[in-house]
């Protein structure tokens, strides 16, 4: 494995722990309304707060906060670096094809299989039978298609789709994406920053205009986040356009100025975290609900956290994440997995501790370590399942043909990997 891709799956791994993290804690945070809302009743606020203790920690406000901010952002900029290299080799077709198999099918078997089991814990809080078969009713008829984290999955589908795009039937793709501005981004970062923040900020200003931070839309069970779904295209594409020039030049250099410059980068994130969260703070509270400019700076905050936090992220790896972290890597190498599977488990394990008086510190992170353990474990099983299989499909097909089985071939990757 080459040293340059280590930072960007240490930081893959790291980036599905947050996740998991965030999923942990969020039914312990102090500004969660007082009880679990009603399974059946508009607008099924459960959606977003499935489960919610009555033990709160104001601690894991500031950090569900924080990742909500940019998480997604970073998230969809890091699936954005490979696809251009995948293209190449793969061929426009042969690509999406696979794209689609890999992405699609989980996305079907988690919104129709999945989901219904890990929201059942959700109907299990308010529900006067709780019995599978009266849950099942209710779920059938409800007029949403609840998605949990499975949205990522179709809307990464949809930006792949657009790479597709882009590569088979706009030519000058190629050449716009080894431009100097993104091709010597080592030497000026800021430039790309900027355009990111300038694109986010065009977008994002009048939609959380119309619709709060906070506001889904669907269509049927295509969810999406309404005011800040243009920002992970820009990310999405700014990854493509920094994964197309290599993974260890321009932006992902490790002499470039973004590495050697990452504590100052570091710092404009807290303070772009500052200047979104005491204007929201103020809003909130209300004694700043009046004050002229002020929801414009919470909204100008928010655009330049998440773009600062991507680039500090990408600075802080490149410079200290170029070695092998054995457990991190394990944890990088069944992200996917990990991701499909770990709501389930988080809101079960959540609805497990309800009766339990315990601090909302102790019952988050043990949440979120059995989450973890459950959802790596579940993760390992069935890539080894799937292993199993292709390798006896590939066995099958070489007796088949009269040539001798390659029992000892490795697989070129796993399926719930990425």
């Amino acid at each position: 494995m080459r040293k340059s891709s280590f930072p960007l799956r240490n930081l893959r791994g790291v980036l599905i722990l947050l996740i998991l993290a965030f999923h942990s804690f969020s039914a312990y945070i102090v500004s969660q309304p007082a009880e679990t809302p009603p399974f059946d009743r508009p607008p099924y606020e459960w959606v977003a707060f499935p489960i919610i203790d009555s033990e709160r920690w104001l601690g894991f406000d500031l950090f569900c906060a924080a990742q909500f901010l940019y998480l997604m952002q970073i998230m969809f900029f890091l699936s954005g670096l490979f696809v251009w290299q995948g293209l190449l080799k793969k061929g426009a077709m042969n690509y999406l094809g696979q794209r689609l198999v890999r992405l699609g099918v989980p996305f079907l078997i988690g919104i129709y299989v999945e989901m219904p089991i890990a929201f059942y814990a959700t109907y299990r809080v308010t529900a006067v039978d709780p019995t599978w078969s009266s849950y099942w009713s209710h779920w059938l008829a409800l007029p949403i298609t609840p998605t949990g984290p499975m949205w990522f999955l179709w809307f990464l589908i949809a930006l792949n789709i657009l790479a597709v795009a882009l590569f088979r039937f706009v030519p000058g793709t190629g050449s716009v994406l080894t431009l100097p501005l993104i091709a010597r981004a080592d030497a000026h970062p800021s430039r790309l920053f900027w355009i990111l923040v300038v694109l986010s900020a065009i977008t994002y200003l009048p939609l959380v205009a119309i619709y709060t931070q906070w506001k889904w839309i669907a269509f049927g069970p295509f969810e999406v986040q309404a005011a800040v779904s243009p920002q992970y295209v820009f990310f999405f594409l700014a990854g493509l356009a920094v994964g197309a020039n290599g993974y260890d030049r321009g932006l992902l250099d490790p002499d470039g100025m973004l590495v050697r410059r990452w504590p100052l980068w570091v710092s404009v994130t807290f303070g772009s975290f500052l200047l979104w969260i005491i204007p929201t703070a103020l809003i909130v509270k209300g004694p700043g609900a009046g004050i002229p400019g002020l929801s414009l700076l919470g909204d100008l905050g928010l655009v330049f956290f998440a773009a600062t936090s991507t680039f500090s992220f990408i600075g802080v790896f490149v410079r200290y994440a170029s070695e092998r972290w054995p457990i991190i890597d394990s944890i990088s190498e069944n992200a996917y997995g990990i991701y499909f599977f770990h709501y389930v488990f988080a809101l079960w394990l959540v609805y497990a501790l309800l009766g339990l008086e315990l601090p909302a510190v102790v019952k988050g992170l043990t949440v979120f370590v059995l989450c973890v353990l459950l959802s790596w474990g579940a993760a390992l099983g069935t890539n080894a399942t799937l292993a199993s299989a292709r390798l006896l499909l590939l066995r099958r097909r070489t007796t088949l043909a009269g040539q001798p089985s390659a029992t000892n071939a490795p697989l070129s990757e796993t399926t719930l990997s990425d």
